[in-house]
């Protein structure tokens, strides 16, 4: 905004008022985030409410903002603060069409509905998340930003740029894959949602999720309320979250990447396909048992190339702006933006075996092939213990 500002200000007629409001809405947008953010609103909301129901942390968000003026009686003008709950919602279902907005670029700053290049979903948290996880950053944010100017109303970036925005939505995707939605991770998340479910009827976690002088109440502390009450109705959850104190974790059977061929016909694997696929008697599998996590993993729009929806210039003084063709940047560059992964895991340790077998089966029956490259953690456990075992044989033949 900054850079818009000192370059473009006068051209564009940003005001003091508008960078206020980029701001606000940049500082609120994520007030209608429920208890652990994306995992109450994506896994345990949709477990414990109708199906037809639809709740959005965004629409949670306009709330918010609406009851915190109200609630402290802040003197803004009731334009201004629309615009800043268009803002929160502008990459959403519940965006206005864009010809109703006045300086569309503005909406694109905080939550870009047009490519997904913003400062909520890109710029805020990539450079953070890599250098707290170890992890290699080959985006650089800030020449992007030194980069960039508005052209027919959008925020456009130089064509020079074309492998910085490459790289900003690869390491977006690579984060996704080794951090977000690491195997420990999503484990975690499961045990948090099951014991949420199981504390749901109690606590009415549900029921304070549709008015915001209800919602503000519900945060992370939940956790603890969960693990520190002495109450019979609150046993079966408090259980699973002393597993999670303990790290007594859901056990990550297996996974595999669903062949690139079969994406566009994918479905939703369910823990009922895998006890299905079960031959080996002895043990009964249920659903109940089973957690199977799909992951989806793409550079922000599916199977699209999120890039193809990106203007460049070529230079600061042309006022043209264009869509570089993949083929024109690299050769290099993938022809698909899209992973889908098959993740599953049993809430019972004695049943890893059982549960890794009828999977296997499962692919065998719907690919024909077994897609997973990964051996089962207890294999490989037994594996390791059969070594030991024949290495210390081998020392007392000695």
């Amino acid at each position: 905004m900054g850079r818009l500002n000192q370059f473009q200000g006068e051209e564009l007629g940003i005001e003091r008022f508008d960078i206020q409001l980029v701001k606000l809405a940049g500082l609120l947008h994520d007030v209608g985030h429920g208890p652990f953010s994306h995992v109450f609103e994506n896994e345990f909301l949709p477990r414990v409410l109708p199906h037809d129901s639809r709740w959005a942390h965004e629409s949670m968000s306009q709330m918010m903002v609406e009851h915190i003026v109200d609630e402290h009686n802040i003197d803004i003008d009731q334009e201004h603060l629309k615009k800043i709950k268009d803002m929160i919602v502008a990459s959403s279902h519940l965006a206005l069409p864009s010809e109703n907005h006045e300086k569309r670029f503005l909406y694109d700053i905080v939550a870009n509905g047009r490519n997904g290049i913003d400062v909520d979903n890109r710029f805020d948290y990539i450079d953070r998340d890599c250098r707290a996880c170890g992890i290699s950053n080959s985006f650089y944010f800030p020449r992007l930003m030194e980069n960039m100017r508005v052209i027919d109303n959008e925020i456009c970036y130089r064509a020079k740029e074309n492998r910085n925005v490459y790289d900003l939505f690869q390491t977006r995707a690579n984060l996704f894959r080794t951090v977000y939605t690491h195997a420990k991770v999503k484990a975690l998340e499961y045990m948090l949602v099951d014991a949420f479910v199981l504390a749901n009827e109690y606590l009415k976690i549900s029921d304070l999720i549709f008015e915001p002088q209800d919602f503000w109440m519900l945060d992370d502390s939940i956790l603890k309320t969960i693990e520190t009450s002495d109450k019979e109705e609150l046993a079966e959850a408090r259980k699973i979250v002393i597993r999670m104190r303990r790290r007594e974790l859901y056990q990550y059977c297996n996974e595999y990447a669903v062949p690139k061929e079969k994406l566009e016909h994918f479905k939703t694997v369910r823990p009922e396909d895998i006890a299905c696929a079960q031959v080996k008697s002895g043990v009964h599998l249920s659903p109940d048992d089973i957690i199977v996590s799909n992951v989806k993993i793409d550079l922000t729009r599916g199977k699209e190339d999120p890039v193809q929806r990106v203007h460049f210039f070529k230079d600061y003084e042309s006022d043209e702006k264009f869509i570089i063709p993949k083929d024109r940047i690299s050769h290099l560059l993938p022809d698909c933006f899209e992973d889908r992964i098959v993740r599953i895991y049993s809430k019972r340790p004695e049943l890893v075996d059982a549960v890794s077998e009828a999977f296997e089966n499962f692919q065998l029956r719907t690919y024909g092939i077994k897609t997973q490259v990964h051996g089962t953690p207890n294999g490989k456990k037994r594996r390791s213990q059969q070594k030991v075992s024949a290495e210390a044989q081998y020392a007392r033949s000695l």
